[in-house]
């Protein structure tokens, strides 16, 4: 016999035959889901807010002269004062040499990228002065071992960051202070290199080899 169906079908039960036992439980019609949404981009969390540029900034500029090179690099370092301190905003680095044009833009960015962040930038400072030159490195006047141009850059942003106060001075000992103002009152100059820190710095002091840089000394 048929029935017409009157209404929405929501569920069946199979019927049993004769002389069997009825299923336990019926089964439900399964709707189809509706479609999920498409997937987007995950939002980019920012870590600290982003510095917004005054119209006019403060800064330092510094001077690079290396033998490997004719030109100078001139190193500019503007600063922005957030609650009250100052702290390096932008860097720029300018020469009449072009041969490294290309990777100073690019590393010029990225810095002053990290400067804006607002967060602490003096990392680059350690990150930057242990790159070296597969090419060797050079001796500033003075004596002092630079390992390379980008090294130095480093050296420059640690000075400007001491000069605003975002590092602290690097402490020297009593020894070495000690060994400095001997070495000062007895006329001695720094002549060899220290095994130790690369600088001419080596000196000979109450008979032993002394680095007038870190303290080294041969003599333990």
């Amino acid at each position: 016999m048929a029935v017409k169906i009157q209404s929405k079908i929501v569920g069946f039960e199979v019927a049993a035959k004769k002389g069997e036992e009825p299923t336990e439980s019926p089964s439900t019609l399964s709707t189809p889901e509706a479609p999920s949404p498409p997937r987007t981009l995950a939002e980019v969390i920012q870590l600290q807010p982003v510095l917004r540029r005054p119209e006019d900034l403060e800064g330092s500029t510094y001077k690079i002269k290396t033998p490997l090179f004719e030109h100078a690099f001139y190193v500019t370092i503007n600063d922005i004062v957030v609650q009250g301190r100052r702290r390096p905003f932008e860097i720029f680095i300018n020469s009449k040499n072009m041969d490294n044009f290309a990777w100073i833009v690019a590393l010029t960015r990225v810095m002053s990228a990290v400067f804006r962040h607002g967060g602490d930038a003096t990392f680059l400072v350690e990150e930057m002065r242990s790159v070296f030159d597969p090419r060797g490195g050079y001796f500033k006047p003075g004596g002092k071992y630079m390992p390379s141009l980008v090294a130095e850059i480093g050296e420059c942003i640690e000075r400007h960051l001491i000069k605003i106060g975002m590092l602290s001075p690097p402490e020297l000992s009593p020894e070495l202070i000690a060994k400095r103002q001997a070495v000062a009152e007895s006329g001695a100059l720094g002549s060899g290199q220290c095994p130790k820190c690369g600088q001419m710095a080596v000196t000979r002091l109450d008979g032993c080899d002394t680095c007038l840089e870190c303290g080294y000394s041969k003599c333990g």
